[in-house]
């Protein structure tokens, strides 16, 4: 695990209108025409790609032409396409082993369960 003098707090907010809500509930249709790399441990933070829903299971976040997708630690009980992703993150990357809780959209007072994030395996398109 790694330690950091200070945790940061990160609200990773999602656009709804960048991806249709029947999109990101299909993980295999995102996929298609893409093949997997070697998993990563770590994921560089950038303003323009967040931690997005898809399942109980499963995380992506999208740079550039590369789709990650992360398969969360023992899964993420309650967690829906439209959650907001609070994330203690180290750093400036999103890590193996960083947890995080879910709101669900639009509010709620009290957070979900602390989940936490599995490694980073990259999709590239195939020509």
């Amino acid at each position: 695990m790694r330690l950091a003098p200070m945790t940061i707090l990160l609200l990773a907010a999602f656009s709804t209108a960048a991806m249709p809500k029947s999109d990101r509930s299909d993980l295999a249709k995102q996929l298609a025409g893409r093949t997997a790399g070697p998993p990563q441990d770590c994921v560089s933070m950038d303003t323009t790609a967040n931690l997005r829903p898809v399942n109980e299971q499963t995380l992506i976040v999208e740079r550039g032409p590369i789709l990650y997708v992360n398969h969360l630690r023992g899964g993420c009980p309650g967690l829906e396409a439209t959650d907001t992703i609070i994330l203690q993150a180290n750093g400036n990357q999103y890590c193996r082993g960083d947890h995080f809780r879910t709101r669900p959209f639009g509010g709620g007072v009290v957070p979900g369960p602390i989940c936490v994030l599995g490694d980073f395996t990259p999709y590239r398109r195939t020509r």
